[in-house]
C-alpha cells in the first residue's frame, strides 16, 4: 500500500490538496479507505453526519468496483479537497465490464448520500466513480 500526498495553489479561490491512496482491490483494505475518507472529510470541517455519510458512500462505490475489479490488482482513490467540497475518485482495472447499473440499489445509496455521483469508463479495461460532497449541503428528503 503506497500513499501519496501534494498540495497545489490554485489561482485566488485558496490551497487546493490532493491526496492518492493506492492499495490492493481486496474488500479487507477498505477499512483504511473509510477512515481516510473520514479523517480528510473532518479536516475540511465536514459534520458528524456528512462524514459518516462519505464513509458509507465511499466504501459503496468501492464495492460496486471491486465486483469488477480483476484479481491481484490495485484499487486507487483521490481524494480532492477543495474549500467546502470534497471529492472521491475511486478507480480500479477491468476486463470486459461496463458502467455500473444506474439502476440497482447500490447506485441509489450513492446518490441519495453524495452531491453528485457519476460512473466513468474512459477505456474498456478502467472503471472509476467519482463522488462529490459539499459541506452543509441540504440532503434530499
Amino acid at each position: 500500500m503506497t500513499e501519496e500526498t501534494e498540495t497545489r495553489a490554485e489561482g485566488v479561490a485558496g490551497i487546493r490538496d490532493v491526496v492518492s491512496i493506492r492499495l490492493p482491490a481486496a474488500s479487507a483494505y477498505l477499512s483504511v479507505l473509510r477512515t481516510a475518507t473520514a479523517g480528510l472529510a473532518a479536516r475540511l470541517d465536514f459534520t458528524l453526519d456528512e462524514i459518516e455519510d462519505l464513509r458509507i458512500a465511499v466504501d459503496e462505490a468501492c464495492a460496486m468496483l471491486l465486483s469488477e475489479a480483476v484479481p491481484g490488482t490495485d484499487l486507487t482513490a483521490e481524494f480532492e479537497l477543495t474549500g467546502q467540497v470534497m471529492q472521491v475518485s475511486v478507480e480500479v482495472a477491468t476486463v470486459g465490464s461496463s458502467a455500473p447499473k444506474r439502476d440497482d440499489f447500490a447506485w441509489m445509496v450513492l446518490t441519495a448520500l453524495a452531491d453528485d455521483v457519476d460512473a466513468v469508463t474512459d477505456s474498456p479495461d478502467r472503471m472509476a466513480i467519482v463522488l462529490r460532497k459539499r459541506r452543509g449541503a441540504a440532503r434530499p428528503a
